[in-house]
């Protein structure tokens, strides 16, 4: 029953995010032109001219995008509690129990591997070796910062919660061994972000490493979603800001 739970709730979420991004990735590379000539459009207008047409989609689309997270909270509301944990998503740490710790040490998390991030990512758009990653192209409306943070919130909640919380809770408890659990977390994560290219798959997959490292040493995913939330709002307004106004960030 833990064998298909599992693989149900990545069939819902960034298992079928995974499968996509292979699929677009083998478009990409069969496409005519370099990888760094192509690009990947995240955070994009889905109702062009029309911006409260277009707001509605993106509040849609984010809350839509966190079911899978009310989904496993559901699943683990099943299992008891332990050594003092929350029921539900407390028993993987996603709680504000400990809101000092999560805050601090999430962003010293985003510091360290938003810059190293940064740099891999120039450097393999440079080699080549990734597309050109536009974080967002929505139109510059009202809500545009606001919904720019609620998606980087949304990505970091779904992930973090999915691939370290609820994967490695799974995987243990179906008898994987550390080494094997942790390479399967980093290697899914490392896939659905290869819409991005080569760089991006390598980038994310050393992130993940150290992510599930982290987790298993404090045994709570809020650090990491609150790291991966900043890394991504900083890359989101941040492209928003100075796209187009420093000659260092490549624009499609």
């Amino acid at each position: 029953m833990l064998r298909r739970e599992l693989l149900l709730v990545l069939a819902l979420s960034l298992g079928a995010s995974a499968v996509a991004a292979l699929i677009r990735f083998a478009g990409v590379i069969t496409r005519p032109g370099g990888l760094a000539d192509q690009a990947a459009n995240l955070n994009t207008s889905s109702a062009p001219g029309r911006p409260w047409l277009d707001l509605a989609w993106q509040l849609f689309g984010i809350a839509t995008a966190l079911v899978p997270v009310a989904l496993v909270a559901h699943l683990l509301t099943r299992e008891p509690a332990a050594g003092g944990s929350a029921p539900g998503l407390g028993l993987i740490g996603f709680d504000v129990r400990r809101p000092r710790f999560d805050l601090a040490w999430g962003a010293v998390v985003a510091a360290g591997i938003g810059g190293t991030g940064l740099l891999l990512y120039l450097g393999a758009h440079a080699a080549g070796a990734s597309l050109t990653v536009v974080p967002e192209s929505l139109p510059d409306v009202w809500w545009k910062i606001p919904v720019l943070i609620a998606s980087a919130v949304q990505n970091a909640v779904l992930e973090e919660v999915i691939v370290v919380g609820y994967l490695l809770r799974r995987l243990g408890q179906l008898g994987w061994g550390p080494g094997a659990a942790l390479m399967a977390s980093s290697v899914l994560r490392g896939t659905y972000h290869l819409y991005q290219g080569l760089g991006g798959f390598a980038g994310n997959l050393a992130m993940g490493v150290i992510f599930v490292w982290l987790y298993r040493r404090w045994g709570r995913v809020m650090p990491l979603v609150v790291a991966h939330a900043l890394i991504d709002i900083v890359a989101f307004v941040g492209y928003a800001l100075l796209a187009g106004r420093v000659d260092w960030l490549p624009t499609a």
